[in-house]
């Protein structure tokens, strides 16, 4: 027998130091090399860290919701032999998955219900998966919870490269059944006192109530509102979705369109992509879009890098590649960072606009409303168009109002001269 010390890694080279979130095995367990161990938080990204080799899971060295420094001994594992993976020829996936395929793009992470077959009762509880299946399953965008539930044809119910490239493929042919999404764990109660529960803040949420505090304190904030006629994109959506999402495995929002014009308005007017240090303007030469993704407990700003160099596709692949790692905790702290201005969307939610505060260091942050018809007047006849509210925070020690305002038009000419004529 010997012992393998499980560190705290670095997650990029500005990380110091990470937290535990959550354990995924207990003291005692069982643990598979490549099989998920704990969930770390960083001031840059979430991520779920794999067990480097297999065995038993011996001690807990930090607990949850501890914060210790990278190369720390967080944990021991127990394995056979002289502590090297020596298991790993045990766990090698079966002849035909040695070789990785080529995959498909990521699917989308949708609003709508996330899909799964019935479980099968004689489903392992604690299954291995070998590093191409979960390959496959990220890249497809095959949550942990869906692999779960996917029948497995191999050892001892085991999944194969072939049960989940079939699973896809039901998948995307309708031929899964949908089950409703799970409702986000309700907040666990420290304490109850005269009709209050006191709830403590998670490791995500305490960063994000930091990071803004910080940028109100940082920015003196002002908002501008308008509105857009959608309907060149409406149109050019729905002619092209289907053909689209049967080509890209994924479905074609209105976020890379918003990308889009927020690119083109960042070229005319190249101060809304700068920052500020002390008292210089940093003018930055490349732009790197952040798009907000929503998760279950918080909020993440992935970044498209050097967005202004990607055609609409490119736009498109890139924001479903970095929601689908967003919500599998498979962001590195590369993709959380160098961003120079931000897209917000509560119009997911159905709200018609927000006021969103600015993402430091950047001096700007747009929020996307929900598109819906309404009637408008249009040469003083009314007509029934799709609209959306368009909402700009930015920083009044550099950006006054009059570029806050020429910029967010100009996002608005963009979004309502949309070339139809063009291939995605």
């Amino acid at each position: 027998m010997a012992t393998v010390e499980v560190v705290m890694p670095q997650m990029g080279e500005s990380i110091a130091e990470g937290t535990v979130v959550k354990w995924h095995k207990k003291i005692g367990d069982q643990v598979q090399k490549d099989e998920t161990l704990l969930e770390i938080s960083t001031d840059k990204v979430d991520s779920e860290i794999p067990s480097p080799t297999s065995g038993t899971l011996k001690k807990i060295l930090v607990e949850e919701n501890e914060t210790v420094e990278v190369q720390t001994v967080i944990a021991h594992i127990e394995t056979e032999g002289n502590g090297e993976v020596q298991q790993e020829a045990q766990q090698e996936a079966p002849a035909e998955e040695k070789e990785p395929e080529p995959v498909e793009e990521a699917a989308e992470p949708k609003s709508e219900p996330s899909a799964a077959p019935a479980p099968k009762e004689d489903k392992p509880k604690d299954r291995f998966y070998s590093p191409l299946v979960l390959n496959i399953a990220r890249k497809e965008n095959v949550s942990m919870a869906e692999l779960e539930n996917v029948p497995g044809s191999g050892a001892g119910g085991r999944v194969t490269k072939k049960d989940i490239l079939k699973y896809i493929e039901d998948k995307k042919a309708g031929k899964v059944e949908e089950r409703p999404a799970p409702e986000p764990a309700a907040p666990q109660v420290e304490v109850s006192r005269d009709g209050v529960d006191v709830v403590a803040m998670d490791t995500m949420r305490k960063k994000i109530a930091d990071h803004m505090v910080q940028s109100v304190k940082t920015s003196p904030h002002v908002s501008s509102v308008t509105e857009a006629d959608m309907s060149r994109i409406y149109a050019f959506r729905e002619k092209h979705k289907g053909t689209f999402e049967k080509r890209e495995g994924f479905k074609l929002t209105y976020t890379p369109f918003m990308v889009d014009a927020v690119i083109k308005a960042l070229k005319k007017y190249p101060m809304i992509n700068a920052s500020i240090e002390g008292d210089k303007i940093l003018m930055k030469k490349y732009i790197n879009i952040g798009v907000a993704v929503a998760l279950e407990n918080g909020l993440i700003v992935p970044v498209i890098k050097n967005a202004d160099e990607k055609n609409l596709t490119g736009i498109a692949r890139a924001v479903n590649d970095l929601a689908v790692r967003a919500r599998n905790k498979k962001l590195n702290p590369e993709d959380v960072q160098g961003g120079t201005f931000t897209i917000t969307n509560p119009g997911i939610f159905g709200n018609l606009w927000g006021t969103p505060i600015i993402n430091q260091p950047q001096l700007a942050i747009l929020g996307v409303g929900a598109i819906k018809k309404r009637p408008v007047v249009v040469d003083d006849m009314i007509a029934i168009k799709p609209m959306v509210y368009i909402s700009m925070s930015y920083d009044h020690r550099l950006i006054d109002g009059a570029l806050g305002g020429m910029f967010l038009q100009n996002v608005v000419e963009n979004l309502e001269n949309f070339d139809v004529k063009q291939n995605i």
